[in-house]
């Protein structure tokens, strides 16, 4: 039985699993960065244990220095959450080696669905459609992958063949750029993830990115959570995310969701995963990759399901059966998240660092807010710039729009710029609206210049409006109505002075 968990991440998504495990009556193990000795995570964890330097490479990246950690501590399992050593079947192999429980997928599965190559061939093998490119599987040259892209045809996808968030993914419109453009991506995948390795895949125009999450227990039983509608990206980076999709039907979200089982069986899969697919404007799918882990988006599946992924993700480690069926599956609802990045949405999205000196955060009916930061907390240049993710559920697609609007309105953070008026202009948006996007959205037919160009040109200006506003509402909570001289109230004295009168 699993009574310490140690936690291999860090921000919120470390918070969040350490309140699944506290909930659950289990002792919590942090480990850090020196950049993020004081970070949420470190203070809300039972014991925190230092890992090195504050980039990644000399500390969440360190896998021995984790389970030594571990074993040294007493905990009887690691969560690796997602990023850094989540999708490393290495390390998962090691965690089990070491006699720990690894709470997510078997090391075998992680090597046929993580590595997005080998993915391929295996749903193919299965009968699932793939988007059409390099096929086959092993490492390939620069020279190999020139010479096979004018057959897959452009545009196409570079894409790393490990890890996910659009690390080690550049698109190419044609082959004289492709060269850069392959040792940029190579680059960027080997400091993300450990290794280079990338293969093509064909840039489908005008396609939805749907994913689905499916949980897989010890035993054999496997169901999904339906879809996520994740389109609205930059750089294949995603920005917001809702739940149900408005996209998808209700024949199409049964036909995804029994392929997305069926590939997970086809590898024995366990615990936590999402199936992603590019649909086309006529609702043809195909396969995208798995990712085995836990994914950034996954509590607006919570709230519409009433499931607790975290929490399945360590009855299944324990060795249980899944808590709910197939058919116990319902939609409830619409939820929408939005991830709250520090960076300047008027300065072509550059990473804003500081130190947040104020936040507040929005509350009310159907708000939901994961975080890892704190007035204090410093933003630094070592990791993804994520403050954190506010997620609103609403009866209707329609009334979670109004939440969001509502929410975003009353999110405050002061010392860092970050995206918060993108994603106000996003709930103004009558494309969104409407539902009426796709993963192209953002970058070519978004603009942000519905902002007055008052709000952008004069920060001066709004900054003395915003001090005004703040220190009016700090006078109204603060008014204190005096007590009347007289020691009982007015309507008393008026009975009295009526008796008195007749």
């Amino acid at each position: 039985m699993l009574t310490k968990v140690l936690i291999a991440n860090r921000g919120e998504i470390s918070v969040r699993i350490l309140r699944a495990c506290r909930e659950l009556g289990i002792q919590t193990v942090a480990v850090y960065s020196e950049a993020d000795r004081q970070a949420m995570h470190v203070r809300y964890a039972t014991e925190a244990y230092l890992l090195g330097p504050a980039p990644s490479s000399e500390s969440y990246l360190r896998g021995e220095k984790i389970i030594q950690i571990a074993l040294e501590s007493g905990a009887g399992a690691i969560h690796p959450g997602y990023g850094f050593l989540a999708e490393r079947s290495d390390f998962a192999q090691a965690v089990e080696d070491a006699g720990l429980e690894f709470i997510g997928p078997k090391p075998s599965a992680i090597v046929a669905m993580g590595d997005k190559l080998v993915a391929r061939e295996t749903v193919t093998n299965a009968g699932v459609p793939v988007v059409p490119g390099t096929e086959g599987t092993g490492n390939l040259s620069d020279d190999e992958l020139l010479k096979l892209a004018p057959q897959i045809g452009f545009p196409l996808l570079i894409k790393a063949t490990a890890g996910g968030g659009g690390k080690g993914m550049r698109e190419v419109t044609n082959l004289d750029e492709m060269p850069l453009l392959l040792k940029s991506a190579r680059r960027e995948a080997k400091s993300a993830f450990g290794e280079d390795n990338v293969y093509l895949e064909k840039l489908i125009l005008g396609a939805r990115h749907i994913e689905i999450q499916i949980l897989a227990d010890k035993h054999g039983n496997v169901v999904h959570l339906n879809e996520r509608e994740c389109s609205l990206q930059r750089r294949h980076q995603k920005l917001l995310e809702e739940s149900p999709s408005p996209f998808i039907d209700e024949g199409l979200r049964q036909r995804m969701g029994a392929v997305a089982v069926k590939a997970a069986k086809a590898v024995e899969y366990e615990s936590a995963g999402t199936i992603e697919f590019l649909v086309d404007k006529d609702k043809n799918f195909y396969f995208l990759e798995m990712n085995t882990r836990l994914q950034v988006e996954h509590p607006i599946t919570e709230l519409v399901t009433g499931v607790d992924i975290v929490k399945e993700q360590i009855r299944i480690a324990r060795g249980r059966k899944l808590s709910f069926t197939q058919d116990d599956v319902q939609i409830n609802g619409a939820a929408i998240e939005c991830r709250i990045n520090a960076e300047d949405p008027h300065n072509n999205f550059m990473p804003s660092t500081g130190r947040i000196t104020h936040s507040v955060l929005p509350t009310g009916p159907g708000i939901r807010v994961d975080t890892g930061v704190y007035p204090g907390f410093e933003i630094t240049p070592y990791y993804d710039p994520m403050i954190s993710k506010l997620i609103v559920w609403g009866e209707t697609r329609a009334q979670a729009i109004l939440r969001m609007r509502r929410a975003l309105e009353e999110y405050k953070i002061v010392g860092v710029r970050t995206n918060i008026p993108f994603h106000q202009t996003m709930m103004d948006s009558h494309r969104f609206m409407a539902g009426q996007y796709d993963t192209r959205f953002v970058e070519e037919e978004f603009s942000m210049e519905s902002i007055s160009e008052d709000k952008v040109t004069h920060p001066d200006v709004a900054a003395i409006i915003a001090t005004l506003v703040k220190h009016e509402q700090t006078e109204r909570a603060a008014h204190v109505v005096r007590r009347n001289e007289r020691d009982t109230s007015n309507w008393k004295w008026v009975s009295r002075w009526e008796r008195l009168t007749k």
